[in-house]
This record gives structure tokens, C-alpha cells and sequence, in this order.
């Protein structure tokens, strides 16, 4: 039973329906192993093995009924540890949250339990999801599956953790500038970058609400598309037949190509290399305006952060990793007005953007131009952590600038991942495009 832990998703549901696997049992295959995996208590926060038993019962019992709610009813997955669960701590990864126990669940996990996903439990994060490296002396930092001595990504950390280690069949993390794709890429796999608003924040801890988004990180596109589904209470897009041969792809030159490291360069040209040989067609992009979009960044998402959280920090910034504090303080030097204009301007350049990529299918960049950085130095060099933050999140940071679906998908090089951009609302386009170039870039 233990290779249960290295199937998909909809593999297992798919076991579950035919009667093959029987959810209790599957359920405890993932309690034991967060149990014995030596670094457990670095992925997950805390464990709900009371709710993810009587949840496996109940989808034993609808499933030997023929009553089964959903493909993925049975099946445990992993929640970041900013969804609200009722009666357990939910504490954003920051001390100044300790002990903050919600009476109910975040409306995604309401509709998640409704389709018969076990809850297994909590996973560590960065503090208030306010960095992409993963690094959380506060409260825990979660492996990286290719390099122990390397950072995991974030801020989802835990939750990629979980799922690259065999401790969840599937995660749910948040993506704000690029929570969801940077952890999945790093770990090798699947993350989706869902609209803001297509998904419910509602008892989600937030960070910037106008950026903040819901997205699963999977082993398969299949299964994004099985999660997606759940999280919004819908149907899963239809996968069938999805093929790349006529599509055409710009592959974006502005901004996510600066700076380009040797791993992240070496696996973007092999990617466009095998979609090419697939059918597809290629085209370099070159979106000046992305400049200024991009120097908006700091403005935007700083400012909201600090407004929502200014009182909780103020009144006990000791407690809080120095180099999230001074990301969050940075908020303090804007004015009201410069926000408003700031937002002025990226809404017209969300417009150039729009019509400078209507004629293709997908913008694809990397998914991060670096590789994972060294733990020792980001614990140790304050100068590395912070260009190192920034670097980790420019690619992805675009998708959310843009007001964009994303998605990554790994590229058979440990740790690069390839980024599909797709517009706003497009996610079922975007995931028939991510399965059939998944099946390119896996052989």
C-alpha cells in the first residue's frame, strides 16, 4: 500500500471508485508516513487525523454505496496553514498569530469537504505567505525534495513539501506573487495560479486581497484540474484529446529572461525545443510596458500589506522574522494617492498586455530564473536573502500584475519549471494546453 503515496490523485480516486482502495486505509498510509518522515514536523504544522479519519469513513462508506460525491472523494490532500479549519490553529506561519483558532472552515475547504477530500492537516508556510523562498525561522522550514541543503520555495513551502515527499496526495497553497508556482517548480510539480476572485478568500489569512489567489499544487495537470473543481464546487475541465499540434505559443522576452541562470536557461531552451517538435508554434514576445508594470510592484503589493496587517505588527514587531517585518514596513513609505495611481496605471498596461498577447494560445517564461538558493546563506546573509527574494519571484510576479491564469509545469530538469500564461478566466484552456504539453515535456 505504500506506493499509494506516489500516485496521483485522480489515480487514487480512481482506485477508490473501482473498489480498489478503500479511503480508511489510504488515509492511514498518509497519517503513518508524516508519522515516520524524520523532517514531518517541517511540512506540517499540525496534523487533523480525528477529522481526516471520520472524512475517510464517510467516503468508505459513499463509495461501497456507489454514492461517491466527486472523482477525488476519499482522497487526503494537504492545506496551507492560512485556510481557516474549524477548531484547529490557523496561524499564517507568523508568531503573532499563535494560537488563532477559527470556529469555521475557509469556504474552499467548506466545498472541498462537501466532495469528500480528507483533511490531513496544516502545512508550514512563510510568515504571512510574504516571501517566495520558503524560509521561516519563525515557525519552520519545509525541505526542498532535490536539495536538502537548499530552500524549498514558498510561500507554500509545506504545502509542496508534502506532496513531493508522498505525505499528501495533493496541496492547497495561495498565490499572491507567486506562492503556488515558485514551490511547485523547485519541488517538480504542477502548480496552478487561478484568477483573483475565480476562487473564494472568504476565512483565508490575507496578505494583499487585490493579488491573493487559491491554487492546488499536484503531481499532474490532471489532478490541478480534479482540485480545481473541488475547491470551487464545479466540474473539472475535460482533458480529452488536448494536443498542442497549430497551437502558438509567444515565448516572452521582456523582463523574464534578464538575468537568466544556467539551470533555469539550459531547461526554458529544451522546453521550447520539445513543444516545437510536438507541433507547436513558437514566437518571441518582447511587452516593453512590462517594465513599468513590473516597477509597480513595490507600491502595490507593500501598501496593501502593511494596511491590512499595520495594528497586529505594530504591537509586537519583535516577534516576527526582520527581513518579513521590512518587506511589510516598506507599505508605510507610499501615500494614498500613489497607490491609487499606481493601480491607474497597471490597469492600462494590463490593457497593452491584453492586446500585445490575444494571437496566441499561452505566454510561456520560466517559472523562476534561479535555482533554488542555500539555506546557510539566506540564514546567515541579509543582502543574499533579499536579492535572492526578489529574483525568486520576478517571473511569476508577471502573472499577477497581469491579472493572469498560470500555471507550472515541470521540465525534467530538477527544479525548472516552465510557466504558461494564460488570460484571466481562461483556466480550463490553460489546463488542456498544460496536459498535453505535460505529456511533451515527461517523455
Amino acid at each position: 500500500m505504500d506506493e499509494w503515496r506516489g500516485m496521483s490523485a485522480a489515480s487514487l480516486g480512481r482506485g477508490i471508485g473501482a473498489g480498489e482502495i478503500d479511503p480508511v486505509a489510504l488515509t492511514e498510509v498518509f497519517l503513518d508516513a508524516i508519522e515516520a518522515h524524520p523532517d514531518s514536523g517541517r511540512i506540517y504544522a499540525r496534523l487533523t487525523p480525528r477529522r481526516a479519519r471520520a472524512e475517510a469513513q464517510a467516503a468508505s462508506e459513499r463509495a461501497a454505496a456507489g454514492l461517491r460525491r466527486s472523482p477525488l472523494d476519499g482522497v487526503p490532500v494537504s492545506w496551507k496553514d492560512l485556510f481557516d479549519t474549524a477548531g484547529t490553529a490557523t496561524e499564517a506561519g507568523s508568531a503573532l498569530l499563535a494560537g488563532r483558532v477559527p470556529d469555521r472552515d475557509a469556504e474552499v475547504l467548506e466545498n472541498a469537504t462537501a466532495l469528500g477530500l480528507v483533511c490531513l492537516g496544516k502545512t508550514h508556510m512563510s510568515e504571512f505567505a510574504f516571501s517566495g523562498l520558503g524560509y521561516n525561522p519563525v515557525t519552520g522550514t519545509p525541505p526542498c525534495v532535490n536539495d536538502p541543503g537548499a530552500a524549498p520555495g514558498g510561500s507554500s513551502s509545506g504545502a509542496a513539501a508534502s506532496v513531493a515527499f508522498g505525505l499528501a496526495a495533493a496541496a492547497v497553497g495561495s498565490d499572491t506573487g507567486g506562492s503556488v508556482r515558485v514551490p511547485a517548480a523547485w519541488n517538480d510539480l504542477v502548480g496552478l495560479k487561478t484568477t483573483s476572485g475565480r476562487l473564494s478568500l472568504s476565512g483565508v489569512v490575507p496578505l494583499a486581497p487585490r493579488f491573493d489567489t487559491v491554487g492546488p499544487l499536484t503531481r499532474t495537470v490532471e489532478d490541478a484540474a480534479l482540485m480545481l473543481a473541488a475547491l470551487e464546487g464545479g466540474a473539472p475541465a475535460d482533458l480529452a484529446g488536448a494536443d498542442l499540434s497549430g497551437r502558438r505559443f509567444a515565448a516572452l522576452s521582456t523582463v523574464a529572461l534578464d538575468e537568466l541562470r544556467e539551470g533555469p536557461a539550459a531547461a526554458h531552451a529544451d522546453a521550447l525545443a520539445r513543444l516545437e517538435g510536438a507541433g507547436a508554434e513558437i514566437v518571441e514576445l518582447a511587452v516593453p510596458e512590462l517594465e513599468e508594470a513590473m516597477a509597480l510592484s513595490g507600491i502595490l503589493y507593500t501598501s496593501e500589506a502593511y494596511g491590512v496587517w499595520r495594528e497586529t505588527i505594530e504591537a509586537r514587531p519583535e516577534a516576527m522574522f526582520p527581513e518579513i517585518l521590512a518587506r511589510f514596513r516598506g507599505g508605510a513609505e507610499h501615500g494614498a494617492a500613489d497607490y491609487v495611481a499606481a493601480w491607474r496605471t497597471l490597469e492600462r498596461l494590463r490593457g497593452v498586455w491584453a492586446r500585445a498577447t490575444a494571437g496566441f494560445d499561452a505566454v510561456l517564461a520560466p517559472t523562476v530564473p534561479i535555482m533554488p538558493p542555500e539555506l546557510a546563506r539566506l540564514e546567515t546573509e541579509d543582502a543574499y536573502y533579499r536579492t535572492e527574494n526578489l529574483m525568486t519571484l520576478r517571473n511569476t510576479r508577471i502573472g499577477n500584475l497581469m491579472g493572469l491564469a498560470a500555471l507550472t509545469l515541470p521540465t525534467g530538469h530538477p527544479s525548472c519549471g516552465l510557466q504558461l500564461l494564460a488570460p484571466p478566466t481562461a483556466e480550463r484552456r490553460l489546463l488542456r494546453l498544460g496536459s498535453a504539453a505535460e505529456v511533451v515535456l515527461a517523455a
